[in-house]
């Protein structure tokens, strides 16, 4: 558990860790490549790690670069394993980047449903149509589901997704790079995850070209030497840290980003009248100067290439309970999300009107008070972390280990920027 008091505006500087998001689906692509794939920056959050476990479980091996924290080296197994460890697959969503891997070892993979974040129903309908067009079969059971590889084919295969899913999109990525063959899929998910696995694949002969209309990936002449890929900043882990930052008035400085992947967010907190500036690779958050608008913010939430990622919506809708003007929110990507986020605010003293389970809009600034609160997904402890920071008293944080599965530690970067932080017993 953790206590979090009001105090001093936030100031200084922190980096951010490696993306999670990016992580998991690149650490898929390295499973997929079938050679040995050095990966950095990778991030030591929950989700990570058991990712890495369950690789591990099911043959690969991996091994911490000397010298270099962060850095793994990827090395895949030369048969199949008599006993696959599959037990931690139920633990997290992004189990399901391993199909095309588990295919290419064995010619199936029989997993369990996905766990993660319990926010509304996600489901694999538009992975098993990816699958059922490169031939592959898919049985669906009570607990889970089974891919089988169907009959070799030759050829590009051409693919329409009904909407912007960027699991499906990797799905049918990573799936050409298994069977070694061409794909056009229209409709594609672009967001910068998707694009750091598709540049990932870039330094091993891949070729994509990308529109909002289509992705088309084809071969090129592999590359001899090992391929080394660095996952990008966690964009989310630096949004959230700046709202904290300019819900406490502060003046701090953010590194590891790419600001073209924190645009949308510069943008929500323009209108805010919040201060923000990308210098290299810094975010420079200047609370101190801001000068609220009293427009309304529209956190909308969507697929949409250069949209607003829909785990920016919660950290936003902490700061904006501070803000002057009525605001809304959306998020139907995710649609459990406001079920757990809006009751935990409402312990804060937030008065949040729900229009829809999907939607909901607030009036500021208000004045929050400090009470028990539950992390019961991960944006929305982080949420909490930055509604804390101007709730009168202390605020008692409960699941931090739902926090943890997507940052390794961010209560210690808001400490370090002088955030009034302390670990409590229960």
């Amino acid at each position: 558990m953790i206590a979090v008091r009001p105090g001093s505006p936030l100031s200084g500087s922190v980096t951010v860790d490696g993306s999670k998001n990016a992580a998991l689906p690149m650490i898929a692509a390295a499973a997929a490549m079938r050679r040995t794939v050095q990966l950095e920056n990778v991030p030591a959050s929950a989700d990570v790690q058991s990712m890495l476990a369950l690789l591990q479980g099911v043959g690969w091996h991996v091994a911490e670069a000397v010298g270099q924290p962060g850095s793994l080296l990827v090395m895949a197994p030369e048969t199949a394993p008599a006993v696959a460890d599959l037990s931690r697959a139920a633990g997290i969503r992004a189990s399901y980047y391993l199909v095309p891997a588990l295919l290419a070892l064995q010619g199936n993979a029989r997993l369990p449903w996905p766990g993660g974040c319990r926010i509304g129903e996600r489901g694999m309908d538009l992975h098993f149509k990816v699958y059922e067009a490169f031939g592959d079969r898919v049985t669906i059971h009570d607990t889970g589901y089974v891919v089988e590889t169907g009959e070799r084919h030759r050829g590009t295969v051409s693919h329409a997704l009904p909407f912007r899913s960027r699991g499906a999109t990797i799905a049918a990525v990573l799936r050409a790079v298994v069977s070694g063959r061409g794909l056009r899929l229209r409709q594609p998910n672009l967001s910068p995850e998707v694009l750091a696995v598709l540049d990932a694949l870039g330094t091993a002969g891949w070729d994509a070209r990308v529109s909002e209309q289509a992705l088309d990936l084809s071969t090129a002449a592999p590359h001899a030497e090992l391929p080394a890929w660095r996952v990008p900043g966690d964009k989310i882990e630096a949004g959230t840290l700046a709202c904290a930052i300019a819900a406490t008035g502060g003046n701090a400085r953010i590194e590891g980003i790419r600001g073209r992947d924190l645009v949308p967010l510069q943008a929500a907190l323009q209108q805010l009248g919040i201060p923000t500036s990308v210098r290299g690779e810094a975010l420079l958050v200047d609370g101190g100067n801001a000068r609220p608008t009293g427009r309304p913010l529209r956190a909308i939430a969507t697929l949409s290439t250069g949209g607003l990622d829909a785990d920016f919506e919660p950290p936003l809708m902490a700061l904006a309970l501070g803000q002057p003007g009525t605001h809304l929110f959306a998020d139907s990507i995710n649609p459990g999300r406001h079920g757990n986020l809006l009751p935990q605010l409402a312990r804060l003293g937030a008065k949040i009107e729900e229009i829809s389970p999907t939607e909901c809009r607030l009036t500021g600034p208000q004045r929050l008070t400090g009470a028990g609160v539950e992390a019961t997904d991960i944006r929305t402890g982080s949420a909490l972390m930055v509604a804390a920071l101007t709730a009168r008293g202390i605020t008692t944080l409960g699941g931090v280990d739902q926090l943890r599965r997507g940052h390794a530690d961010l209560p210690g970067k808001l400490l370090h920027l002088g955030a009034d932080i302390c670990e409590v017993a229960p």
